[in-house]
């Protein structure tokens, strides 16, 4: 979850080829709203995936966070160490926008990297990184043959208490979608949380101050308890009695939530507690982090955090859910609209709304459908996607608060017809 996190991956560079495009099947789930070229710029892998021999490693950031900041001083160098081939996604603005759009990232990155290696994939995921791999093997069925281990440190998996104060008005979205009563979390964690096949390795802490409550396995935010997947839940304690970390300390540097890690990427099924030599409690570090270098590498860390809660769209509701995970979803062959307007007209508009410069904050309804608000150059916009839209009137209703905390309300409205081709 959210202001607190870390996570994901090294200093990427190098692509590969960008997947032609398969014919949909039945159990390929929704269609990927986000443009190709978006999809594949995200994923970086250090090294060709061709001819691996064993799963490559998917590193997923959590919340605040991108994968340099997170991972090229830790998990990125200790994957290499022991020779074990990965990439990483960068969720789009630090992982603090609508995770139903992050996660078609990521449905993405498993595809794409099943598809260069030719095996199955594991994913190392902190946070929000943990949790949102749940979201694509629910929704995107496909996935589930495509994921060997799922090791989440610290996965908001049923949201996170300190969520509800820090959105009780104003926060970025996916603040939102992980409290632990948002409709998100609950779409996520009906039906069964593991699917058969893949083996879930969940590792947390009991001095977690982000993903709480997390004071056991059984009643725990981060631990999943449902599903016909191999699951283990591992407190750090249980391991070293001793152990500190907070939420930031486990999805960096911690060496127990490596060795979980590494245990499970290395033997069948998931990790296993009594695998792990226990002088790992001697440790300050885990392998891949250079001592001389750590404070630099913590401070970079914390500053990524940081400017992700200042660069962060804030909005004042939870997203709606995608009707996919509402079940709402109009069928393929409802019968098209009736009226000649639509038949003839569609939209081509797309319209970027520079909001009254006395707004500080604004909430945009389209038709009744909040849309999102962003800040440019220190001004409020909206981009209006009106494309495909039929003929007809659109109107915009805007509501906000100006610096004065004057309460400030607009209405405009737009006709759309341009003729289709």
């Amino acid at each position: 979850m959210g202001a607190p996190v870390r996570l994901l991956a090294a200093a990427l560079a190098a692509a590969s080829l960008v997947l032609a495009p398969a014919v949909a099947r039945a159990d390929d789930g929704p269609p990927l709203t986000v443009p190709q070229k978006d999809l594949a710029a995200a994923l970086s892998c250090p090294k060709s995936l061709a001819g691996v021999t064993r799963a490559p490693v998917l590193l997923i950031p959590g919340t605040n966070l991108e994968p340099r900041a997170n991972f090229d001083w830790n998990y990125g160098p200790a994957l290499d160490q022991v020779h074990i081939p990965w990439c990483a996604v960068t969720l789009p603005r630090y992982a603090m926008g609508d995770i139903q759009v992050s996660a078609e990232y990521v449905v993405y990155a498993l595809r794409r990297m099943h598809a260069m290696a030719g095996r199955r994939v594991s994913v190392i995921g902190y946070s929000q990184g943990g949790m949102i791999g749940r979201w694509a093997l629910k929704y995107w069925p496909d996935t589930r043959a495509m994921v060997e281990d799922l090791i989440g440190n610290a996965p908001s998996n049923h949201g996170t208490l300190s969520a509800r104060p820090a959105c009780s008005s104003q926060c970025p979205a996916s603040y939102w979608q992980q409290r632990d009563d948002s409709r998100f979390i609950r779409a996520l964690n009906s039906g069964p949380e593991t699917y058969a096949g893949i083996d879930y390795t969940v590792n947390y802490t009991h001095d977690d101050e982000v993903v709480t409550p997390n004071a056991d396995a059984a009643t725990g935010s981060s631990s999943l308890r449902t599903g016909a997947g191999r699951i283990r839940n591992t407190a750090l304690q249980d391991i070293c009695p001793g152990d500190a970390a907070d939420h930031l300390v486990i999805g960096s540097y911690d060496p127990v939530a490596w060795a979980l890690a590494l245990d499970a990427l290395t033997h069948d099924g998931p990790a296993d507690p009594s695998r792990i030599d226990r002088s790992v409690c001697t440790q300050r570090f885990m392998p891949g982090v250079d001592p001389a270098a750590f404070p630099a590498n913590w401070a970079r860390y914390l500053t990524t955090i940081g400017q992700g809660a200042e660069q962060a769209d804030e909005v004042s509701a939870e997203p709606p859910l995608r009707c996919y995970a509402a079940g709402t979803c109009a069928s393929a062959s409802a019968p098209a609209p009736s009226s000649a307007a639509g038949r003839r007209c569609a939209s081509r508009r797309r319209i970027t709304l520079h909001l009254d410069r006395r707004l500080r904050r604004a909430t945009v309804l389209v038709d009744g459908r909040r849309a999102a608000v962003r800040r440019r150059r220190g001004r409020l916009v909206v981009v209006l996607d009106l494309r495909g839209r039929a003929a007809g009137p659109v109107r915009v209703r805007i509501r906000g608060t100006s610096a004065g905390g004057h309460r400030l309300a607009f209405t405009r409205r737009f006709r759309l017809c341009a003729r289709r081709r």
